[in-house]
């Protein structure tokens, strides 16, 4: 399983570069967007978070504002780099308060669920 996660490449065809180890992200908590059939919400979209897209996913009842010392979650703040849900990202473009990306970090995953050209129109990063 371990080999699996450090072939994944991003959405450029190229090797997934970190997402953020300050805070730790990602479905594995090792600071990538990588991902597994066990990753039922696809954590695949490395974003740079905004007050808008934290407030958005609060209300979708989904709280990354509050830290969670048992789960080690400082809580996230606008700024911070956060492997995200695909799913729930795209949600949050349709309304208009998607947070940027990065492409170089951005699980090639994701692509079953949006298209490069949308995450390219909202890349924090250029190819």
């Amino acid at each position: 399983m371990l080999e699996m996660l450090f072939e994944q490449l991003n959405v450029l065809g190229r090797q997934l570069e970190v997402c953020c180890q300050s805070p730790m992200t990602g479905f594995f908590r090792n600071g990538y967007c990588h991902t597994c059939p066990q990753d039922a919400g696809s954590h695949t979209v490395c974003a740079r978070m905004t007050d808008e897209f934290l407030q958005f996913s609060l209300s979708k009842g989904n709280d990354l504002i509050t830290p969670n010392p048992a789960f080690g979650f400082p809580g996230l703040k606008a700024g911070d780099r956060w492997c995200l849900c695909v799913s729930r990202w795209v949600e949050a473009h349709k309304a208009g308060v998607a947070p940027p990306v990065y492409l170089a970090a951005t699980n090639m995953a994701a692509l079953e669920m949006v298209d490069l050209a949308t995450l390219e129109q909202m890349a924090l990063d250029c190819y």
